[in-house]
């Protein structure tokens, strides 16, 4: 079930720094996790992040098993699954949810900048790769994948 941000920002940071420390370790090094999820979390941090954004978070059981944003502009800036959750439909249900929302706005596309292990994700649900995308992160080189998704008219 897909609900609209309510305060939840310490499950989300949470989420976010689980996906990324455990399921995106097999897709990046080491040095890369650790600049793109470091040890020191703020909690503050996501909380203002989470005020701005109003993630849609996917609830499993009770629990976040995943969330989303999705900026105006029709940009899919996040979207991580609990490692609990992964290869069990949550990032499919929100991409969906997604691309939902999209079309009752009249948006015209989404786009992303998506990971290596987000990437086949997206495929599926009809994004195209423009590009790969090299980027720096605390210092650290690595790279994803911007991707966008014509919205159906």
């Amino acid at each position: 079930m897909i609900k609209h941000y309510d305060g939840q920002f310490e499950e989300i940071g949470q989420i976010f720094h689980s996906a990324v420390r455990k399921t995106a370790l097999g897709a990046y090094t080491e040095e890369q996790v650790q600049a793109w999820a470091p040890n020191n979390r703020d909690p503050e941090y996501w909380k203002w992040r989470c005020e701005l954004k109003r993630p849609f978070v996917c609830v499993r059981n009770m629990t976040i098993a995943g969330f989303g944003e999705l900026d105006a502009d029709g940009h899919v800036d996040c979207l991580y699954t609990h490692p609990d959750f992964n290869r069990t439909g949550v990032g499919a249900e929100l991409v969906a949810y997604m691309i939902e929302v999209a079309t009752m706005n009249g948006l015209p596309k989404l786009f992303t900048e998506a990971s290596h292990c987000a990437k086949g994700l997206f495929e599926k649900h009809k994004f195209k790769v423009i590009r790969k995308n090299d980027l720096v992160c605390r210092g650290v080189l690595m790279s994803n994948w911007i991707m966008e998704r014509f919205i159906d008219a």
